[in-house]
């Protein structure tokens, strides 16, 4: 049994359906399940990485596990996992975790870090995902591109590779279901090194329509998302962009080593997410 938490994400819901398209038996973990569609085949259970005592009923029977990774939830998951016999765990990691600096820069990376440390002790079998920033972060952007051409948010310069999230799952998959793939960690990237406004232009593209990214000063865009992203958050977010300007680390290769194909491009995301925009 596989069990699959955060099913609803970007990533863990792709990593479900590929499952059990594989005819793997799998569970999914939710808060809340009544309140999502599930595919055929899936075991919904209720519960919470932030709340222990739904672990282990949740993890019985299971050998792997697709770990989504919630703020100080490592330590519990990590005695959980091992109480009832888990094997291996593949963690839905951050680009953000430097294992060569113990300087970490910003809240995302801290607890991500925190949990990967707390794994590597464990005595578990574990793998980390290391995604760049996910191409469905343009999702943001959908009101704005239903509503007109230009979509404006705060600085146009900084740049990703952005990953598609089935690519992510993709490597999930074979992480949870192959041998080889132990104490490994995957930085996942796009193939190609985006800035925002280049984003804005791909999507105009695919779209068949001029679009534009228009810059606003980013404490004003801050006072916008400040509604609906908590502070430590908010933070992050704009500390990777300001980081990112002007910058253009190496693309890498290793969702073409683990699943034996190119990563999806910027431009084939928007296609399979059209309808959105």
């Amino acid at each position: 049994m596989i069990l699959v938490t955060g099913a609803t994400g970007n990533v863990g819901r792709h990593v479900l359906s590929l499952l059990i398209a594989d005819g793997h038996a799998v569970r999914a973990l939710s808060r809340a399940p009544q309140r999502a569609v599930w595919p055929a085949g899936a075991d919904v259970v209720p519960g919470d990485l932030a709340d222990p005592r739904s672990l282990d009923a949740a993890l019985a029977g299971v050998e792997s596990v697709f770990l989504f990774a919630v703020p100080g939830g490592g330590p519990a998951f990590a005695a959980a996992a091992r109480r009832a016999g888990v094997r291996r765990v593949v963690l839905l990691s951050s680009i953000g975790v430097d294992d060569d600096s113990e300087v970490r820069d910003t809240p995302i990376a801290v607890y991500h870090a925190e949990i990967e440390q707390t794994l590597r002790g464990s005595g578990l079998a574990w793998t980390f995902l290391r995604p760049d920033g996910f191409a469905a972060n343009s999702l943001t952007w959908a009101g704005q591109t239903k509503a007109g051409d230009v979509i404006r948010g705060a600085y146009a310069e900084a740049a990703f590779a952005p990953v598609h999230e089935a690519d992510i799952a993709a490597v999930a998959v074979a992480a949870l279901t192959e041998d080889g793939h132990a104490g490994r960690v995957y930085r996942l990237t796009g193939p190609q090194w985006l800035t925002h406004a280049d984003q804005a232009a791909i999507l105009g593209r695919a779209l068949g329509r001029p679009i534009r990214y228009a810059e606003l000063p980013a404490e004003a865009v801050r006072q916008q998302m400040d509604a609906h992203l908590p502070g430590p958050i908010l933070d992050s977010i704009f500390a990777i962009w300001a980081a990112s300007v002007g910058r253009s680390p190496a693309i890498a290769t290793d969702i073409e080593k683990v699943t034996g194909r190119p990563a999806r491009s910027y431009h084939d995301w928007v296609l399979d997410h059209a309808e959105a925009f």
